[in-house]
């Protein structure tokens, strides 16, 4: 099996069992086309996505201290979808090396988009099994390198208003209060500036074309400064 010397040089990884790549290779159509029990790369998929979500949930971990399960799923879920998947399948080029059925391949299955995330998930999967957890988290952090470190922060809140409330009442069953400092401007064009509040002090400002949007921009100041408080070591 010297045809997968090549790719076991892009992937990174020198299979001491090879059947594991060939099989997360072998896409599920050929056994729909043979009518027969073959064995295909859906299990090692399952397999794969597990393996993917934690290493990159143990990054995220690391790299975000202090930030919560929603801003941590939210910037996972931008780091992994079936389109970068797809991309990285076929920058290892995979659809070259995918076993499929004729039907798959006369329609393009080597450069459909579902077979290559699929397969590198496999991919990912076979390389667990056949090295252990420490050469798939190399495996995974090696090709989401660049996209990693192209993540500078946390994607944006959709609710930074209810996070900041699980922040405090982790430690507090006070809310956080909001008041309008000011606003200014014609009506047509009004900026509102409001304070958030907590145990009687203010903790972030925020400003915006409503009350509302200067609200979440408050929250997402405080959520801020909360965050960097936590992450710096306490003086001895």
């Amino acid at each position: 099996m010297s045809e997968y010397s090549e790719l076991e040089t892009r992937l990174g990884h020198v299979f001491r069992d090879r059947g594991l790549l060939r099989l997360a290779l072998t896409h599920p159509s050929v056994a729909h086309e043979q009518g027969v029990p073959v064995l295909h790369n859906q299990r090692l998929e399952f397999l794969g996505d597990a393996v993917l979500q934690v290493v990159l949930t143990h990054a995220l971990y690391e790299k975000f201290p202090g930030f919560g399960e929603g801003p941590l799923t939210k910037a996972r879920a931008k780091l992994v979808n079936r389109r970068s998947l797809a991309e990285k399948g076929r920058v290892l080029g995979l659809g070259s090396q995918l076993i499929l059925s004729r039907g798959e391949e006369s329609h393009g299955g080597r450069e459909r988009q579902s077979a290559l995330a699929d397969s590198f998930e496999a991919v990912l999967g076979a390389v667990f099994l056949d090295g252990g957890f420490p050469a798939a988290e190399g495996f995974v952090r090696a090709h989401f390198s660049s996209a990693f470190e192209g993540l500078t922060a946390i994607p944006r809140l959709e609710n930074p208003k209810g996070e900041l409330q699980e922040l405090l009442q982790a430690s507090s069953n006070e809310a956080p209060l909001y008041h309008v400092a000011s606003a200014s401007g014609p009506d047509h064009d009004r900026i509102f500036e409001c304070t958030v509040h907590h145990d009687g002090r203010e903790l972030a400002r925020g400003r915006g074309k409503s009350k509302k949007e200067a609200e979440s921009e408050a929250a997402l100041a405080a959520l801020a400064v909360l965050r960097k408080v936590k992450r710096e070591p306490t003086p001895e």
